[in-house]
């Protein structure tokens, strides 16, 4: 499952929590027992990987309607390898918003321990909108079309706004009405009818970073149907725009601090010895000129927005031998490993602004306001100008209507076991202080594991970051709260191994080609 590359009421640097901003409220006014029959699940062998079974299970389009028009979820079945040690079932999901749940349990076995896969049947779902789940589609020609997320004036904001709107409708009228129901409250009420279908009392859960939004939110509805459950990588589901934007720019920041930090202290660093963030600057500043061209095309210049979206691409394995060697070539001219890119089909199914915009109500109503975003992500993040996915994400919900299904709320978890939630001190896409705000909501509900190093997703980081996961799944062994896991130091991946060191050779799921969403 990890690649090289692994695809908020405070602002965090190093960890610290600065400055807090969250969104109050009370849960989606939703049914928390959704009622009704399910149908069972036919499985049979899985076209891509035989020895994992797949399936599909009807469900409502609109669970307030039961009765009303349906689509298939797709579902992926890897039995437990030990059937006398079964524990349970283990549902799994790899954050996006996008990622296949099913690719996931494609590749489970070489994601969880042996002793994980022992003990669960692990079940892998597409999310409704997502992959083989009546996926979210758009025009092609319209998704490339999009104009820039930093307008410069309140002309160039309307044309933004009404790019947005436009892609709304179309992606409405390509999708059907799955687009206006493809927020997280649906899928947890999805998440509960894959239980039913089961025939299983309880569930184990496994997300990781937008996947852990499903957790959160399934453990406040239905906790009680919750046996254990982790969630590696945590967002915020309770902060405004303001904050949001502000501790992404900051977390952003943060891992370009610690690659800075690793250059100075490793030999085999490209830039060993050299002042690494006065370089980078360098570069951008080139890159903002046009003076910097493609060492394998000097006829195409390469934009600053393209360093720091790559750098922060590279930040979730991390991949800092690869980053260092790339912008040594930027610098001289010399052809440099090749960039990591997302897979072009994928360009016309984008569920991402459908399920972040019906989870987020981030609304930016005018230029002035965006621009005040845009503004103190650059305090925060001088180096790294904001974090790429964060503002991507709060603009493409410019334009959209004003009423999101699932708005922010505070975390409220009254029912079930404890929950073990991990995250990486130096992520770069889901900030440290995310986990500890979300934590704080729900201290009596959860314990907290922090992983003291760097990248997206903690479970496999080490043998205490994953022994503690494991003895918690199978055992309910549940580690204090606070425990902590030391950092284990990146190998150092050679610029012309780092392709070939990635399976699947492209990025986690994201909004768009080349920039990683939240997922693991």
């Amino acid at each position: 499952m990890r690649s090289i590359i692994r695809a908020f009421g405070a602002v965090v640097v190093s960890g610290t929590l600065l400055l807090g901003s969250g969104t109050a409220g009370a849960a989606p006014d939703r049914n928390t027992d959704v009622q009704g029959a399910v149908g069972s699940i036919a499985w049979s062998p899985c076209e891509e990987v035989p020895d994992v079974e797949c399936g599909k299970l009807s469900l409502p389009i609109d669970w307030s309607k039961p009765r009303g028009e349906k689509f298939d979820l797709a579902v992926a079945r890897r039995k437990a390898t030990d059937p006398a040690k079964r524990v349970g079932v283990m549902l799994i999901n790899p954050g996006g918003p996008g990622g296949s749940g099913v690719n996931f349990a494609f590749s489970a076995n070489t994601y969880f321990s042996p002793e994980v896969r022992a003990r669960f049947d692990i079940i892998g779902f597409d999310p409704r909108g997502v992959a083989r789940s009546q996926p979210v589609k758009c025009s092609r020609e319209l998704l490339t079309a999009q104009p820039s997320l930093f307008p410069k004036n309140q002309a160039e904001f309307d044309t933004l706004k009404a790019y947005n709107e436009s892609l709304v409708k179309d992606c409405r009228a390509k999708s059907g009405p799955i687009f206006d129901h493809a927020d997280t409250i649906a899928v947890t009420d999805d998440m509960d009818a894959i239980r039913r279908s089961l025939g299983e009392q309880k569930i184990n859960y496994y997300g990781i970073s937008y996947g852990t939004i499903m957790g959160q939110q399934y453990a406040e509805r239905y906790g009680s149907r919750i046996r254990a459950m982790v969630i590696d990588s945590n967002m915020d589901h309770s902060l405004d725009a303001k904050a949001f934007h502000a501790t992404e720019a900051a977390t952003a920041e943060d891992s370009f601090r610690e690659f800075v930090k690793w250059c100075d202290r490793t030999e085999s660093c490209a830039l060993h010895g050299r002042d690494v963030a006065a370089y980078w600057d360098d570069l951008l500043a080139k890159a903002d000129r046009g003076e910097l061209k493609d060492p394998d095309d000097p006829t195409r210049p390469v934009t600053a927005d393209e360093i720091t979206g790559t750098a922060f691409s590279v930040f979730y394995g991390p991949a800092w031998s690869y980053l260092a060697d790339w912008l040594v070539a930027l610098g001289t001219g010399v052809p440099a490993p090749t960039a990591f890119g997302s897979a072009a089909d994928e360009v016309a199914s984008n569920p991402f602004p459908a399920v972040f915009c019906q989870d987020f109500q981030f609304r930016v109503k005018d230029y002035r306001e965006l621009n005040g975003l845009i503004t103190e992500a650059r305090r925060l993040a001088p180096h790294m100008r904001s974090s790429r996915l964060g503002h991507y994400a709060v603009a493409g919900c410019i334009g959209f209507p004003a009423k999101a299904n699932n708005p922010q709320h505070r975390l409220r978890i009254t029912a079930g076991p404890k929950i073990l939630m991990l995250n990486a001190l130096h992520d770069p896409a889901t900030a440290y202080a995310w986990a500890a705000n979300a934590h704080r909501q729900s201290r009596d509900k959860t314990v907290l594991l922090t992983y003291e190093g760097w990248g997206h997703g903690a479970y496999d980081r080490s043998d205490c970051t994953r022994g503690t996961s494991d003895s918690y799944l199978v055992d309910l062994t549940v580690p204090r709260d606070g425990i902590r896991c030391a950092a284990v130091e990146p190998a150092e991946t050679p610029a012309a191994d780092a392709r070939s060191a990635v399976p699947s050779k492209v990025l986690p799921a994201g909004p768009k080609p080349g920039l990683p969403g939240w997922q693991g």
